[in-house]
C-alpha cells in the first residue's frame, strides 16, 4: 500500500532528483478531448519547495501540456524508479505556464543550462504527493541522455524555432490555444 506525504521532503526531493525520466499527464475539460501523457527528462526539473516543482519545457512536436494547463490547470507528474528498489511517486496539482522574459523562466534557464529551445517553464503547485510499490515496473540501466534536441535547436536558430512553434505549437490536438 502506498503512502501519502505532507509535501516533498528532503528525502523525496533527493529521490526525485535521481530519476532520469518523469511523465506528465493532463487532459482538457471536454468529454471528447484527448488525455495526454508526455515523457520528460534531460535534467530540466527543479523542486522549488515542499509544494512546488517546475521544469524547463523544451520545444516539441506538440503543446498539449501547455494548452491543457491554460484551459484548466489539472496535472499529474509520475516518477518511476527503474533501479533495484521499485517505487512510483505521483505529484497531483495545479499547473501554470511561465513564458520567457519572466524572472522564474530566467532562474530555471540558469539552473538547467545548455538546453536550447526552451519555450516555457511549467510550474506545478503540488496538492497531493503519494507513492506506490512499482513492482510491475521493469528494472533497467540508464545508458545516456539523448543529444538530439540541442543540435536540432542550434540548426533551427531562434528565428527558426519561432517559426516552428507558430506552426506546430499554436494549438493542441483538440484545437485549444497553446503558444
Amino acid at each position: 500500500m502506498g503512502k501519502v506525504f505532507d509535501g516533498i521532503d528532503a528525502s523525496l526531493q533527493e529521490w526525485i532528483a535521481a530519476q532520469h525520466l518523469f511523465f506528465v499527464a493532463t487532459a482538457p475539460l471536454g468529454a471528447e478531448g484527448r488525455v495526454n501523457v508526455s515523457p520528460r527528462g534531460l535534467d530540466t526539473l527543479s523542486v522549488l519547495d515542499e509544494n512546488t516543482v517546475a521544469w524547463l519545457d523544451l520545444t516539441g512536436s506538440g503543446a498539449e501540456t501547455i494548452a491543457h494547463l491554460r484551459e484548466n490547470g489539472r496535472i499529474t507528474l509520475m516518477f518511476c524508479s527503474f533501479d533495484a528498489r521499485p517505487r512510483i511517486v505521483r505529484l497531483h496539482g495545479r499547473g501554470r505556464v511561465v513564458v520567457p522574459r519572466d524572472d522564474l523562466f530566467d532562474r530555471m534557464d540558469a539552473a538547467h543550462p545548455g538546453h536550447l529551445g526552451a519555450r516555457a517553464v511549467i510550474v506545478v503547485d503540488v496538492e497531493r504527493v503519494s507513492d506506490s510499490c512499482g513492482w510491475g515496473v521493469p528494472q533497467m540501466d540508464f545508458v545516456a541522455d539523448r543529444d538530439i534536441i540541442r543540435p536540432w535547436a542550434e540548426k533551427k536558430g531562434p528565428d527558426g524555432l519561432d517559426v516552428y512553434r507558430a506552426q506546430k505549437n499554436a494549438v493542441s490536438l483538440d484545437g485549444l490555444p497553446a503558444l
